[in-house]
C-alpha cells in the first residue's frame, strides 16, 4: 500500500529531475550548444501543454457523462494546426518582426502599442485561467486522495493544493522568471515541458493497455463491453458540437500559455509544418483509450466513484501499485507543467502591461534608467506567486465540487474573449483601438456575468438574482440573457459574449478613426509577408545617446546593450564611437526593449528619452497613402538614402583621418628624429668625455651608464618599428602554447609595473581560471600594454583598472576598463593607428610619450592571433576589449 510519505517523495524525485532537465537545457542554450533544443520535435512535444490535468483524467470523466463529446476538446485545436497553418505563421512572423512577448503584447502592439488594452487583455487572461490553476490543483489534490484513505475532504486535500502551489511558484520563479531574456524563451522551461509530454502520453497509454488486455478482454470484449455501456455515445445534439469544437479552437489560440509555446517560444516557422501532422497524432494518442477506461470503470468500480478518476482509481481497485503510481506520475506531470508554463506567460503580462505602464507613469527619465530592470523582475517573481493564490482561492471556493471538465470550459469562454480584437487585428487594417477595447471589455463582462460568476454558486450572485435577475429584470438573468431560455448554459455564455463582443468591436472600429501609429502597426500586421520590417514611428531628436546606452543597459543588460550599440555604430560607419540616434535605431532600439517589457512599456520608454513628436512628416504621408506597395517602395528609397548619406559620412571621415594620420606622420618623423638624435648626441658627447684622461672610477661609471641608457632607448624604439614592421608584414611565427588566461593576466600586470600600488586592480579570479591555447608570449604583449597604459594615464583620484573576463561561445572576451575621463571622441577614431599619440589626454597625468606605436601593435597581434581589440564607448573611464579564440590558434601559427 502505497503511503502519503511516499507519494510525496515521488512527486519531490520528479520535481527534482525536472529541475535538472530544465537546468541542463538553461546551460546548454546559452553555451551555444543547443541546437536540439530547438527541434520540431521539441516544439511540438511543447505544445501538449493543451493536454493537462483535464484531458488526462478529465475527459474520462467527460466521457463517462457525456459519451464521445469529449472528442471536441481535440478536434478543434487539431483543426487549427491542421487547416489554419497558415494564421500561425502569420501569428509566429509577426511576433518576430516586432517582438512579441506575450497574447497581450500582440493586441497592445497591433492597436498602436496601447497601454490600456494591454492591462484589459492581461486582465481577461488572469480571470480565464485562474479557473485552469484551480483546476489543476484540483486535480492533484483528488489524486492523493484517491491514494490514502481519509484525503478525500477537509484541511488534508486543502494542505496538498496549498503545498501544491507553493511548490510550483518556486519552480516557475527559477526557471521563468530569474531574467529578463529579450526573447522570451526560455528553453529549460521548454525542455521540461517535453519531457512531461512524453512521460503523460506513456502513462495513459500505460493504463489504456492495462484496461483493454487486462480488464476488458481484449479489444473484442472491450468493444462489446462498450457496445453494453449505458453511456450514450452520440446524443445527436449537433449544436454543442460545434459550439465546443469551436471553442476549444479559440482557445487554442488564446490561453496564453499555448500562445506562448505556439508562438513565443517558435525558433521557426518551418516546425508548424512537423506540428500540423505530429500534434494531432499526438492528442489522438491521448484520446485512444478514453472511451474503454470510461466504460470499464463504470463497470467494475462501485457505483458513485468519480469518474474523473477512474485512470488512477482502476489500477487501485485491482492491486497493480505500480501502474498506479505511474498513473499519478502522469496526471501530476499534466498539472505541473501547464501551472508552470500558464503562470510565466501570466507573470510577463502582468509585469509588462500592467506593472511598467504604471510605474512609468509616475517616474521620470532618470529614474526609469535605474532600476526598472530589478522593478519588472520583481513584479514578474510576485506575479508569479499571485496568480498561483488566486487558483488556490477559486479552488478553495468551487474546486472541490465542480467536475474538471466544467472548470476547464469555463476558462475556454473566458480567454475566447480575445479572439475578435487578435484575429480582426492581424486581417482588417481599420481595426481601432477603440474597438478592440469595446469588444474585449463587453465581452468578458457578459462572460463574467453569465458564467464565471455562477460558477461560484451563491456566494458571488444570490438565488434570487439567479432566477429573476438583477432588480427584478428577467431578460438580464444569468442563465437567460435576453429572455432566451432553454439553451445549453455553456453555449449560451459563448454564444453572447462572442456575439456582443464582436459587434462592438466591429461597429466602434466603424464609427472611430485609427491614430496614425495605428495605421502604421495595422499595415505591418496585416501585411506582415510583404513588410522589409517594423514600421518607423520615431523622427531624429535631440536624444542623448548616452542615455539611450544607460537605459538599453539597465533593461536587457550590459552585454547585450553593448553589442546593440557597437553594431548600430558599424553599420552607420562609426566603428569605436556611439551611434546616431537616427529614426531607424531609435525603432531597432524599442524592439530590442520590447523583447523584455512589452510593446507598449518599451515604446514609453523610448518616448521618454526622445524630445519632440513621435511620428515625422513622411510617416504620415505614408499612412495617407495605404497602398502596402507604396510603403514598400518608399522603404527601399529611404534605405537607399540612408546608406548614401552613410556612405557620405564614411568618406568625410576617412578623409578627416587620413588628414590626420598625415599630420600625425609629419610629427611622427619629427618626432623620431627627435627621439633618435637625442641619444646619438648623449652617446657621442658621453663616449668622447669617457676618452678623456683624469675620470675618477666614480665618474666614468656614471657616465658609462648614460651612454648605456640611451642605448636602450635607441634600441627599443627600433624593436617597436621593426615589431610593427614584421607583424604587418605577417612573417612572424606565432607560438602555439597552453596555459591559463589568470598566468597571463599576473604576468602582465608584475611586468607593467601595476603591482607597485598605484593603481587598484580589481579582478575576478574564479573568470579567468580558464584554459586557453594561443601565443601567450604576444597575447602577454597585448595585455602588458593596456596596463601600462592604464597606469599612466588614469586621471581618477583613486586610479582603478577593473578586468573583466568572460566566454562567448568558443570565443574570449577581456575588458580593461579604468575610471578615469577616457579617450575624447574625437582621438577615438586613431588611437589603434601607427604614430598617433593623444593630444589632449586627460589633464593631470604625465605627458604623452613615446612614438605612438604601442595600440597599433596590438591591433596587429590580435588580428595574427585570429581576435581583435576594440575601444568601448560608454564606459566612463578608457575601457579596451580584447577578444581572441580559447582553444584554436590562428591559421598563421600553423
Amino acid at each position: 500500500m502505497l503511503t502519503f510519505n511516499i507519494l510525496v517523495a515521488v512527486s519531490l524525485g520528479y520535481v527534482a529531475m525536472l529541475f535538472a532537465v530544465a537546468f541542463a537545457a538553461d546551460r546548454r542554450a546559452r553555451a551555444g550548444r543547443g541546437g536540439w533544443l530547438r527541434s520540431p520535435l521539441i516544439y511540438t512535444l511543447s505544445l501538449s501543454i493543451y493536454c493537462t490535468a483535464w484531458t488526462f483524467y478529465g475527459a474520462v470523466g467527460y466521457a463517462a457523462r457525456s459519451g464521445l463529446e469529449y472528442l471536441t476538446i481535440y478536434l478543434g485545436p487539431s483543426l487549427v494546426v491542421i487547416g489554419w497553418w497558415w494564421l500561425l505563421r502569420k501569428l509566429v512572423r509577426i511576433a518576430r518582426v516586432q517582438r512579441i512577448t506575450s497574447i497581450a503584447d500582440l493586441v497592445s502592439s497591433r492597436f498602436g502599442k496601447s497601454p490600456w488594452i494591454g492591462a484589459v487583455v492581461t486582465l481577461i487572461a488572469v480571470a480565464g485561467v485562474t479557473p485552469y490553476i484551480a483546476l489543476q490543483l484540483q486535480s492533484i489534490s483528488l489524486t492523493f486522495a484517491a491514494f490514502i484513505e481519509g484525503m478525500d475532504g477537509g484541511m488534508d486535500v486543502d494542505f496538498v493544493a496549498l503545498w501544491t502551489a507553493i511548490g510550483l511558484a518556486l519552480f516557475t520563479t527559477l526557471f521563468g522568471t530569474r531574467n529578463l531574456d529579450p526573447s522570451e524563451r526560455h528553453h529549460g522551461i521548454v525542455m521540461a515541458v517535453a519531457v512531461e509530454a512524453v512521460v503523460k502520453l506513456f502513462a495513459l497509454l500505460g493504463v489504456g493497455v492495462f484496461v483493454v488486455w487486462g480488464l476488458g478482454g481484449g479489444i473484442a470484449g472491450t468493444l462489446a463491453r462498450i457496445d453494453a455501456s449505458p453511456i450514450p455515445m452520440w446524443q445527436g445534439e449537433g449544436g454543442r458540437w460545434v459550439g465546443l469544437t469551436a471553442l476549444s479552437a479559440a482557445a487554442f489560440l488564446t490561453l496564453p500559455r499555448m500562445f506562448h509555446v505556439l508562438v513565443v517560444e517558435n525558433d521557426d516557422d518551418r516546425h508548424l509544418a512537423v506540428a500540423s501532422w505530429a500534434f494531432p497524432l499526438y492528442v489522438l494518442l491521448m484520446s485512444l483509450f478514453v472511451v474503454p477506461i470510461a466504460v470499464v470503470g463504470l463497470e467494475r468500480l462501485p457505483e458513485g466513484s468519480n469518474p474523473d478518476l477512474f485512470v488512477l482509481a482502476l489500477p487501485i481497485s485491482e492491486g497493480h501499485g505500480g501502474l498506479a503510481l505511474l498513473a499519478f506520475l502522469g496526471g501530476f506531470s499534466s498539472a505541473t507543467s501547464m501551472v508552470i508554463v500558464a503562470t510565466i506567460a501570466l507573470a510577463t503580462m502582468v509585469s509588462n502591461h500592467i506593472v511598467a505602464p504604471l510605474w512609468l507613469s509616475v517616474r521620470g527619465p532618470d529614474e526609469v534608467a535605474r532600476d526598472l530592470r530589478g522593478t519588472i523582475l520583481l513584479a514578474r517573481r510576485v506575479s508569479v506567486a499571485a496568480v498561483l493564490a488566486l487558483g488556490y482561492v477559486y479552488f478553495q471556493y468551487t474546486g472541490s465540487g465542480v467536475a474538471l471538465s466544467s472548470i476547464g470550459l469555463i476558462a475556454f469562454a473566458g480567454v475566447a474573449q480575445i479572439l475578435p480584437a487578435m484575429l480582426g487585428g492581424i486581417t482588417w487594417r481599420g481595426a481601432t483601438a477603440k474597438g478592440a477595447g469595446a469588444g474585449l471589455l463587453l465581452g468578458a463582462a457578459v462572460w463574467a456575468w453569465t458564467l464565471f460568476l455562477p460558477s461560484f454558486g451563491t456566494a458571488i450572485i444570490p438565488q434570487p438574482v439567479l432566477d429573476q435577475g438583477p432588480w427584478g429584470l428577467a431578460w438580464l438573468r444569468p442563465r437567460a440573457l435576453f429572455g432566451i431560455e432553454g439553451l445549453d448554459p455553456l453555449l449560451h455564455a459563448v454564444l453572447w459574449s462572442l456575439l456582443l463582443n464582436a459587434a462592438a468591436f466591429g461597429l466602434v472600429s466603424i464609427l472611430t478613426f485609427p491614430n496614425p501609429l495605428e495605421r502604421l502597426q495595422g499595415a505591418q500586421f496585416v501585411n506582415v509577408f510583404d513588410q522589409t520590417g517594423p514600421a518607423r514611428t520615431w523622427s531624429r531628436s535631440g536624444a542623448e545617446v548616452e542615455d539611450l546606452l544607460v537605459l538599453a543597459q539597465r533593461v536587457v543588460g550590459h552585454e547585450t546593450a553593448l553589442d546593440l550599440f557597437q553594431a548600430e555604430a558599424e553599420e552607420q560607419g562609426k566603428s569605436g564611437h556611439l551611434p546616431d540616434a537616427t529614426p531607424g535605431f531609435l525603432q531597432r532600439l524599442e524592439r530590442e526593449l520590447a523583447g523584455s517589457v512589452g510593446a507598449a512599456a518599451a515604446h514609453a520608454l523610448v518616448g521618454q528619452f526622445v524630445q519632440g513628436p513621435g511620428l515625422s512628416v513622411g510617416d504620415l504621408m505614408a499612412v495617407a497613402d495605404e497602398a502596402a506597395q507604396i510603403l514598400e517602395y518608399s522603404a527601399r528609397l529611404e534605405a537607399k538614402s540612408a546608406e548614401q548619406e552613410r556612405t557620405a559620412r564614411a568618406l568625410r571621415e576617412a578623409n578627416d583621418k587620413l588628414t590626420q594620420l598625415a599630420r600625425q606622420k609629419d610629427a611622427f618623423l619629427s618626432r623620431i628624429s627627435h627621439e633618435l638624435r637625442t641619444p646619438m648626441t648623449s652617446i657621442r658627447s658621453f663616449s668622447s668625455i669617457l676618452q678623456e684622461e683624469g675620470l675618477t672610477p666614480a665618474e666614468a661609471r656614471r657616465f658609462a651608464g648614460i651612454v648605456e641608457a640611451e642605448a636602450h632607448r635607441m634600441t627599443r624604439l627600433l624593436d617597436d618599428l621593426l615589431d610593427l614592421s614584421v607583424l604587418r608584414d605577417g612573417q612572424v611565427t606565432l607560438e602555439r602554447q597552453e596555459g591559463t588566461l589568470a598566468e597571463v593576466i599576473d604576468r602582465s600586470l608584475l611586468s607593467a609595473g601595476a603591482l607597485k600600488g598605484d593603481l587598484a586592480v580589481l579582478r575576478d579570479p574564479a573568470a579567468e581560471a580558464l584554459p586557453v591555447v594561443t601565443d601567450l608570449d604576444r597575447l602577454a604583449q597585448v595585455f602588458i600594454n593596456l596596463v601600462s597604459n592604464a597606469r599612466k594615464y588614469c586621471d581618477a583620484d583613486r586610479p582603478e583598472l577593473r578586468i573583466a573576463v568572460q566566454r562567448r561561445g568558443p570565443q574570449v572576451i577581456v575588458d580593461f576598463v579604468d575610471n578615469g575621463s577616457g579617450i575624447p571622441a574625437p582621438e577615438r577614431e586613431v588611437i589603434f593607428e601607427s604614430f598617433a599619440r593623444l593630444s589632449g589626454r586627460r589633464a593631470g597625468t604625465v605627458a604623452p610619450s613615446g612614438a605612438g606605436l604601442g595600440l597599433a601593435i596590438c591591433r596587429e597581434i590580435m588580428s595574427l592571433l585570429g581576435g581583435s581589440i576594440t575601444y568601448l564607448p560608454g564606459q566612463g573611464g578608457a575601457a579596451f576589449r580584447v577578444t581572441f579564440p580559447q582553444g584554436v590558434a590562428a591559421a598563421a601559427a600553423e
